[in-house]
């Protein structure tokens, strides 16, 4: 059964979807635009008062802007920036975090035709010179607290530059707060298309020098069904308040958040404070947030606290997760304990929101990806890209012209390539589809171990452990062996309450045995205290990977 096909032609329009057929397939006009999409929208005069920012500063301070404010900022930065030369198609890198200054920054960009080029303050120096001298980005905005530690090293570390933008200006750099109130009786703005690049986003770099991923403006109109799913049908809901912990550089926090929250015209709460499960709850309780995006990762470290409702008055409805594999058991407690409706998406930068779930059409399956959403067309190859039979793993692929898709690669044209298979773009991710049409995420390409013949997906076994009452997180990655080839090993953070120790190790083990197979079962299991995890918030499983290459090379 077609789950959209209850979809009313009024929702249809309402989420750029048009009938082909018996398909759907995703459509926007020429001249969408990021900024008419979101801000744009609330400006008449019984919407721009309503508030578009709720900030908390470090000392608990709350803030608010309402759509005037940020449309009265963000044309006086764009007519600042288009005095100092700036203007259609110039790049503008975004160095200022979670703050209200990053989403103004990103509507007086769209006002000037120009491309946010955006920089997580997680970034160290290396990888911020990379990506500014991959770009050539002459203007930066940024902050003291990001800046300071970059100052005086700048001019070697970023020759491009030309204009350094911050609310508290030293010698040659230029004030942010003063720019915000540019007069703009002169001010023509030059708004880009459909297909006009709008951002600029660097990757994580967990396998590699990040790299930079163009978007044109098509990318939120091309977004709109599956962001609509995935917040469960429930965004323009009067109450509702939006937060995410994910970085406003990345496509969590940018495209799955802060920009959703302003297309439904509700309010973005957000804050500098990294991220600890007791903090998040409060300030989740504090600002009545309905709404929000979690990683998996930050999801099983609030899955710490048994019975949050019980602590903390919460209004939380709905996350929407992604960026790796949810576990079934924390599915359960998100439903269970924490009162939510949990839809987990899957895509990735260059060609996201292919298939994911929305319980308010269909019901999820526990551990399962969702299905294909609508206009999205997905399929399961092997390595000669022949379509896989129901059941078996295969690699997840989409055509070359997938609505998400993006733009391109800047600078890196043997990158693209890497991703084309015939007619298709490769996700180099592993999956299995079940003869409901769910999905079910089986790991990387590469991150497949291949043990005395055996062809082992670390996902499902990450899910197993995790099912494990000591297990608050875990990594699995192959280790060389000199008799396998490759053997499983599993890293455990483990819970409050449980000793870490030979005991535990020996149950671990037999749990995967009993509920997976022998042969799944991980035969060496160290513990750790933490995890190395990428900029974007998740297990960094290569670095563990090199770790034991390296080890294994020192033994030989």
């Amino acid at each position: 059964m077609n789950p959209f096909a209850s979809l009313t032609d009024a929702t249809l329009d309402k989420l750029n979807l048009r009938r082909d057929g018996d398909a759907l397939r995703i459509v926007w006009p020429a001249d969408t635009n990021i900024y008419h999409m979101t801000l744009g929208r609330h400006l008449a005069p019984e919407m721009r008062d309503r508030t578009a920012i709720i900030f908390e500063d470090a000392e608990g301070k709350v803030s608010t802007q309402s759509f005037a404010d940020v449309e009265r900022a963000a044309s006086g930065l764009a007519a600042r920036l288009e005095g100092l030369g700036y203007g259609r198609g110039d790049l503008v890198a975004i160095h200022t975090g979670q703050h209200p200054d990053t989403a103004i920054a990103h509507m007086a960009i769209c006002k000037l035709g120009g491309t946010a080029v955006t920089l997580s303050q997680l970034y160290g120096p290396e990888t911020l010179a990379h990506a500014l001298a991959d770009c050539g980005a002459k203007v930066v905005l940024t902050d003291e607290a990001a800046w300071r530690p970059l100052r005086d090293e700048a001019p070697t570390l970023f020759p491009s530059l030309a204009h350094v933008f911050l609310r508290q200006p030293q010698a040659g750099e230029l004030d942010l707060g003063e720019a915000f109130g540019t007069d703009i009786a002169d001010f023509v703005p030059e708004y880009g298309g459909a297909d006009d690049p709008a951002l600029l986003m660097y990757t994580s770099g967990s396998t590699g020098k990040p790299k930079g991923i163009l978007h044109g403006h098509r990318v939120l109109a091309s977004y709109t069904p599956s962001i609509s799913l995935f917040f469960n049908l429930t965004m323009d809901e009067p109450d509702a308040v939006f937060w995410s912990p994910s970085d406003w550089a990345w496509v969590g926090g940018l495209l799955d958040m802060l920009f959703p929250a302003w297309m439904a015209g509700r309010p973005i709460a957000t804050s500098m404070d990294r991220f600890k499960a007791e903090w998040a709850y409060g300030f989740m309780a504090r600002h009545m947030v309905t709404h929000t995006f979690l990683a998996p990762t930050a999801i099983k470290r609030l899955a710490q606290t048994a019975e949050p409702r019980q602590d903390h008055d919460l209004a939380l409805r709905v996350i929407c997760t992604g960026g790796e594999a949810l576990a079934a058991e924390t599915l359960e407690w998100a439903e269970k304990r924490l009162g939510v409706v949990c839809n987990e998406f899957y895509g990735m930068t260059e060609v996201n929101h292919l298939i994911g779930n929305c319980a308010a059409l269909y019901p999820r399956k526990p551990g399962s990806m969702g299905r294909a959403y609508p206009g999205h067309v997905v399929r399961l190859v092997d390595a000669d890209g022949k379509d896989v039979p129901e059941g078996e793993a295969g690699e997840i692929v989409t055509p070359m012209t997938a609505p998400t898709r993006f733009l391109g690669y800047l600078n890196n044209p043997g990158k693209e390539k890497e991703m084309q298979l015939g007619d298709s773009l490769r996700t180099f991710d592993l999956a299995v589809r079940d003869a409901d049409g769910y999905f079910w995420y089986k790991g990387r390409s590469d991150d497949l171990i291949k043990s005395s013949g055996f062809r082992i997906g670390p996902a499902e076994i990450e899910d197993c452990l995790l099912a494990h009452p000591a297990v608050a997180e875990t990594a699995v990655v192959g280790k060389p062996d000199a008799d396998r080839g490759t053997i499983v090993k599993a890293f455990i953070k483990v819970r409050q309450g449980f000793t870490a120790d030979s005991e535990l190790s020996d149950s671990l083990t037999q749990h995967v045995r009993q509920r997976l197979a022998g042969y799944k079962a991980p035969r060496e299991i160290e513990f750790v205290d933490d995890f190395v995890m990428t900029s974007s918030g998740k297990i960094n499983r290569r670095a563990l990977r090199d770790a034991e290459k390296t080890k294994a090379r020192g033994n030989a």
